[in-house]
């Protein structure tokens, strides 16, 4: 599942001398199909571009299924003997984990199932009938897939197709905080798709970093907000399937980005939107999605037995109002 870029960043875009020598840097870009802004506060300006596009690119030769040469099409296509690097082996160490946490509503080897509804970066059907959703449904399951001793990835079945983008990006935004940190950086806001990690202050307001998160009900043509927060030293991910949806070209059936695991179908639940605070935005990412794949009450089960995992949810009740839960560390982050 891709993320949506739910979160409007409050930032200042100019470079500033002020606080003890200290300058703000913004960068800016696109990467991983999404754009990306950096903000960050220092004495001295390295070629941090440089190094962004080092990252981007070992993330996508690493893990992008839209990459025809990158690892994890290579598995994709039935390859046995690659060997994958230190990224993939943590994005899929912490997949596991939240595959596990979520009984399997976080699932990387959903992939098949993407690509049926037109989301992946297969050409999409004319609108998955029921014959293919019952076929595609037996090659979903990552506890059938395994990382080995030598680094490589055992498949229990060779049809499997595996997809991280439901938590690279967390998880590329957590690989960009630890460039800044080798920096000795102190202050600074990464923000890719949506997702974000905030460190220290924003020097500039001599207060926390202050993001938002996007109303729901919006239309396109006007962006509203829904709330605020000031975020430090924490994580963020935010997922909804309000705003991206494919149609069926024949029936004209609304097929939205959330995709159910464990039964196949894509649907829109009673859970518009989720955004999770997090001890890093790799987590994050992966808890969006799959609190998006339980829904609003399998959700709160979930959430509590998670540690240091604060949420906003934004739900549609049984009269089809529109409500918020909001946990107790989210709620201290809030702003008027």
């Amino acid at each position: 599942m891709r993320k949506l870029p739910l979160l409007f960043l409050l930032l200042f875009l100019s470079i500033s001398c002020e606080n003890d020598g200290q300058q703000t840097y913004t960068k800016t870009g696109q990467a991983l199909g999404t754009t990306y802004q950096v903000k960050y506060f220092s004495s001295e300006n390295f070629n941090t571009e440089k190094a962004l596009d080092s990252i981007f690119e070992v993330i996508n030769t690493s893990m992008s299924t839209y990459q025809d040469d990158s690892d994890i099409s290579r598995i994709n296509s039935g390859a046995e003997d690659v060997k994958v690097d230190v990224h993939f082996q943590k994005v899929f160490k912490f997949s596991k984990q939240v595959f596990k946490e979520s009984n399997g509503y976080f699932d990387p080897t959903v992939g098949s199932l993407v690509n049926a509804y037109g989301f992946g970066p297969d050409k999409p059907l004319n609108g998955p009938d029921v014959a293919v959703l019952d076929s595609l449904k037996e090659l979903v399951g990552f506890e059938g897939v395994k990382l080995t001793e030598e680094n490589t990835i055992q498949k229990e079945n060779p049809n499997i197709y595996l997809d991280f983008n439901a938590i690279a990006k967390g998880y590329t935004i957590d690989v960009i905080a630890e460039y800044l940190d080798s920096k000795n950086l102190e202050n600074y806001l990464i923000e890719l798709g949506g997702e974000l990690v905030a460190k220290g202050q924003n020097l500039e307001r001599e207060s926390d970093w202050i993001v938002a998160i996007d109303n729901p009900q919006q239309n396109e043509a006007e962006r509203t907000l829904q709330t605020v927060l000031a975020l430090k030293n924490r994580a963020m991910a935010t997922s909804g399937n309000y705003r991206k949806f494919r149609l069926d070209s024949s029936t004209g059936k609304r097929f939205v980005h959330t995709i159910n695991p464990l039964t196949g179908e894509a649907e829109k639940s009673n859970l518009l939107s989720a955004s999770v605070l997090a001890e890093n935005c790799t987590l994050a990412d992966g808890y969006a999605t799959a609190f998006m794949a339980l829904g609003y009450e399998k959700s709160l089960e979930m959430l509590k037995k998670l540690d240091n995992v604060d949420v906003y949810f934004i739900y549609v009740d049984e009269e089809e109002s529109m409500r918020v839960f909001t946990s107790k560390g989210f709620e201290e982050a809030l702003r008027d």
